[in-house]
Parts: structure tokens; C-alpha cells; sequence
């Protein structure tokens, strides 16, 4: 992976990595890990890194890097690569630290754009779905759309700043967050699609197979639209 000279202000800089271990599982799959003064950050890196697309993953307020909906976000990772589209999924340093994640999945997109990438889609399960879509805001020069699973509306009072393409995915039987979340998130960024998932409860087990055909077609169709315009 190419190390840049880079300002101190840049994700990865300001995530004062000590040391790293970067790993090709397989062909189209990396592991890599940083060790900072604040815990263990971990990448999980599907496809070419030279992808100028790519797709940022994150899990809910416990970490993880499956995702919900019976590991979503491994298989998403596969199929998006077999399209040439990158995705990273992200194991935070600090679970349930709102910040602290946000900078997380800024670091993992400072790593992409350093290897190539231009264009990000980031994606976010329950406390995730805040984190998601602040980094959307803060990186919304470079943002082409943001995803939110079963989000929490706690942390998302920003959205308003995001003014991208914005898909909430909530189950109607969730245990955990009311639907009406992600609805209040809708509201707070002015505008986006809600669909709510028939029987799905939070892990969204029961939509799992419409979720990986839904999300696989909307961040194509996405990427594909120009960047200026991405927020219409």
C-alpha cells in the first residue's frame, strides 16, 4: 500500500497508528490492522485497491464487521468487488464513541483515496446508521450516498449538512430502535428514502435476501450518477 507524506491533520495521521499488519487473505480480500493508543482498528478490504469506487462499512454500537441480515456486509463486500467496486469493512477502536468512529471510517477512506479511491458510499447498522452519516457530512466532497440499517436518530441532528442521497432500511417488528427513527433521521436531513422491511426485527435476518439485491443495485445506480448531482 502506498504510505503518503501527508499534513497531520489528515484521518490516518490523526489516528496515530503504531504499527500495522496488512494481510491478503485472498485474492480479492485484505486484513489489515492498526494498532493505536486507543484500541485495535481493523480493516476488512474487499476488491482491487485501486478502485476509485469503494463502499465503507460499519457495525453497531458493540463494533463487528459482519453486519446485520446474516453477515450483510461480507457478502456485499464479495459481490461489489466481482463489479469492481472496493468496500472496507470497518471494526472500530472504540465502540459507542460517536467521534472516535466517525474518525474510524474517515481513516478508511483517507487509506482508499491515498490507493486510489475518489468516490465512497458509506453504509451503517443501528448506532452505526449516526456514524454513517456523519462521516457522510464530513466527507461530503467525496460522498456519493449514505445507507442507513435500523438506525438510531441519537447523533444525527447534522443531517441537514449531508445533502446526498440518503436510503433508510428499517424493520417493521425491530426490538430495539422504533421505525419511527429512521424517519426522524429522514426529516433531520430534509429528505431521503425510508423503507420499512415487513417482519424484519433490528438484525434484519427475515429481509436479508431482498437487502443484498436492494443495496447492491442502489449503490450502483449511485456511483453512476455525476457527483455534483448526486444530491438531487
Amino acid at each position: 500500500m502506498p504510505d503518503d507524506t501527508a499534513a497531520p491533520d489528515r484521518p490516518l495521521e490523526r489516528l496515530r497508528v503504531l504499527a500495522k499488519q496488512d494481510v491478503l487473505v485472498t485474492p480479492l480480500l485484505r486484513h489489515i490492522e492498526g494498532f493505536t493508543l486507543e484500541g485495535l482498528l481493523t480493516f476488512l478490504w474487499h476488491g482491487d485497491p485501486q478502485a476509485e469506487r469503494v463502499v465503507l462499512m460499519c457495525g453497531g454500537a458493540m463494533g463487528g464487521l459482519l453486519g446485520p441480515a446474516n453477515a450483510l456486509y461480507h457478502d456485499l463486500g464479495e459481490r461489489l468487488a466481482a463489479d469492481g467496486i472496493g468496500a472496507i469493512r470497518v471494526g472500530y477502536r472504540r465502540p459507542n464513541d460517536l467521534p472516535a468512529c466517525v474518525l474510524d471510517i474517515a481513516g478508511a477512506a483517507d487509506l482508499a483515496h491515498r490507493n486510489g479511491g475518489r468516490r465512497f458510499v458509506v453504509i451503517g447498522h443501528s448506532f452505526g446508521g449516526a456514524v454513517a452519516v456523519n462521516a457522510g457530512c464530513m466527507l461530503r466532497s467525496v460522498v456519493a450516498g449514505v445507507v442507513t440499517l435500523s438506525t438510531q436518530s441519537a447523533g444525527c441532528e447534522s443531517a441537514a449538512a449531508l445533502q446526498r442521497p440518503l436510503l433508510l432500511l428499517h424493520g417493521d417488528r425491530d426490538e430495539l430502535i422504533p421505525p419511527m427513527a429512521s424517519e426522524m433521521v429522514r426529516a433531520l436531513a430534509g429528505g431521503g428514502d425510508v423503507e420499512m422491511l415487513p417482519g424484519a426485527g433490528h438484525l434484519l435476518v427475515e429481509a436479508a435476501d431482498h437487502l443484498r439485491t436492494r443495496l447492491q443495485a442502489w449503490i450502483t445506480d449511485v456511483f453512476a450518477r455525476p457527483l455534483e448531482d448526486a444530491h438531487a
